[in-house]
């Protein structure tokens, strides 16, 4: 039996043991630290290490050869597909010089909602709200309670870090990402956020966590028109409200309870005292601003991106380098570095930090900054000692029956009643007339019929509305834009409500402008993606709706478009102000 290397010995200090491996790493060795990227797993799990992706055009054989350890796994699969899946890329990496487990990382797979490069619903996992209806809860204790399952959950299939949580703040409706949000309160945030991070990571990280990367720091709430930053048209944020500081507690937050990392997101900030150059750029933002001010040490890890041009199943996507766009791809890593990152998101050219430092652009002791801090978090982790996991052991340990249940509660109490002309709750076995509901479902409620003049009731499931922009597929998942139904659908639905009792559940993805509907509804209930049955046990009252609105819904598109995007409750003469909600 070889002799254990210093780095290798738990007994030692975890500063020991990083000094120790970082003294024996390459500098191409300390470089593919620097790099987390995804790799994507099939939905039957099957292990192909040699064969591009076709999605991301390189194979993990490549990732591999580059040295890179961390890796954001995208795709799903049952727990023990998932588990065996991340095993064998273990198995792979374990084969190194130096034997440097992975880290593997996720976006959430905790709710029924998918969005691509955002979220994801993962077979055999407890299914919650998403974090604004844990928002209209407002139970820190609650939000603790789901991260220490998802965290449990995670650890079963060998995820040991989470791209999340997500703690900007909704203060601009038009945004597309509001859904990933705890809603635009700072305060309540803030409270939200570092229970969260106690549920994943623990009092302190350690072998039983999960890291937490806490994005997108300063905030990406204040989008100009709400257009999101992944594309050019979304680049700026503003400040018109002179409110910057309103979004750092969640951040300020995050820092205390421990997060681990810490994500600036793609846009530039225009008229502060800031740099006009997206935040992975900017030296005021990180290096002044969060490490500086707000005292992080950890990790700073860039959101997908930002340096190299792609091309995604035949369409180009620009890097998100707003701001930079002039620069070359070398000085963009030059750039960043010296504002304060420590690895790049969604990147795999370890080999242009080894160009920049043997030609003196960057210095050896600037890349061992980085590499000490993504050494520290993968032994306080534990990873030397274990980074596999028990692959028959998964599927029982993900979606418990216990799990499942406190998700199934949430679900059901994170819902909003906004109006109740007194039909609510729904009694006996009523005809019911649906839309967006499953028959099956439904029909264990009442009998369903065909048309909305044989049914004593109708119970529309509807969705926020957007605009569609581009053809680009990973443009189409971003729900931008307006708020409100536009004709013919607007006439379509009152003309519903007009001939029987309907009752309506919005899905609040965004702050739905609806004050035609609201007026024409008989029973009017929010919810934050949950299945049918939660729905139709809240509306036949065999479940409460407990949750307030965690953002105010604006009454006219007028109202969005005046107000400011940093400044929250900033629509004149709101519909539904923030905090309303009804029960029975």
């Amino acid at each position: 039996m070889s002799e254990r290397l210093p780095y290798q010995d738990p007994k030692l200090s975890i500063e020991e043991r990083v000094e120790d491996l970082l003294a024996r790493m390459t500098l191409e060795e300390k470089a593919g630290l620097m790099f987390q990227t995804m790799v994507m797993i099939s939905p039957d799990g099957s292990f192909d290490a040699v064969s591009p992706n076709p999605f991301f055009g390189v194979s993990i054989r490549d990732l591999l050869d580059k040295e890179l350890t961390h890796f954001n796994l995208v795709g799903s699969a049952p727990p023990a597909a998932t588990a065996e899946w991340l095993n064998q890329l273990q198995g792979l990496a374990a084969q190194s010089r130096l034997g440097i487990p992975l880290t593997m990382s996720s976006d959430p797979r905790h709710t029924l909602n998918e969005q691509m490069g955002a979220m994801m619903s993962t077979p055999g996992f407890s299914q919650w709200p998403e974090t604004t209806g844990l928002a209209a809860i407002g139970d820190p204790e609650l939000v603790q309670e789901f991260a220490d399952i998802a965290r449990q959950e995670y650890l079963a299939v060998g995820l040991r870090a989470a791209l999340h949580p997500m703690v900007d703040l909704a203060t601009e409706p038009r945004w597309g990402r509001i859904n990933g949000t705890f809603g635009e309160d700072s305060s309540l945030t803030a409270r939200l956020t570092a229970a969260y991070i106690r549920g994943f990571q623990g009092d302190e990280l350690g072998p039983q966590s999960v890291a937490c990367t806490t994005k997108h720091f300063p905030g990406g709430g204040a989008q100009k028109d709400g257009s999101d930053p992944h594309f050019a048209y979304g680049a700026e944020q503003e400040y018109p409200g002179d409110n910057f500081d309103y979004h750092l507690p969640p951040f300020a937050a995050a820092i205390e309870a421990g997060t681990a990392i810490m994500m600036p997101y793609y846009a530039k900030p225009m008229g502060t005292e800031y740099e006009e150059v997206g935040f992975a750029f900017n030296k005021g933002v990180i290096s002044d601003l969060l490490r500086e001010r707000m005292g992080f040490d950890g990790v700073v890890c860039t959101d997908w991106g930002v340096l190299t041009d792609d091309n995604i199943m035949g369409t180009p996507f620009p890097a998100r380098a707003w701001g930079v766009e002039h620069l070359s791809v070398p000085e963009r890593i030059v750039k960043a570095l010296d504002a304060g990152v420590d690895q790049f998101g969604g990147e795999s050219c370890p080999e242009l930090i080894v160009e920049l430092a043997r030609s003196g652009r960057v210095s050896e002791a600037r890349i061992d900054e980085s590499a000490r801090r993504l050494l520290r978090d993968k032994f306080r982790l534990g990873l030397f000692e274990s980074c596999t996991v028990d692959a028959t052991a998964a599927a029982d340990a993900a979606g418990t029956p216990a799990f499942r249940a406190a998700a199934e509660s949430a679900q059901r109490r994170s819902m909003v009643l906004l109006k109740n002309d007194g039909c609510l709750p729904l009694s006996g076995r009523p005809k019911l007339y649906i839309e967006n509901v499953d028959a099956t479902v439904a029909a264990e409620f009442g009998d369903v019929v065909n048309t909305p003049e044989a049914a004593d009731f109708a119970i529309l499931r509807l969705a926020t509305p957007f605009e569609p922009r581009g053809d680009f597929f990973l443009e189409q998942m971003f729900h931008q834009g307006d708020l409100d139904f536009k004709e013919p659908e607007l006439s379509r639905l009152l003309d519903i409500m007009g001939r029987v009792p309907t009752i309506v559940d919005i899905y609040l993805e965004r702050a739905a402008v609806i004050p035609e509907i609201a007026e024409a509804c008989a029973g009017l209930v929010a919810s934050f993606s949950v299945s049918d049955a939660a729905a139709l046990d809240v509306i036949f009252g065999r479940a409460r709706p407990e949750g307030k609105l965690p953002f105010e819904l604006p009454s006219s598109m007028e109202a969005v478009r005046a107000q400011h995007p940093d400044v929250p409750n900033d629509s004149a003469d709101p519909l539904f102000e923030r905090g309303f909600g009804l029960s029975y």
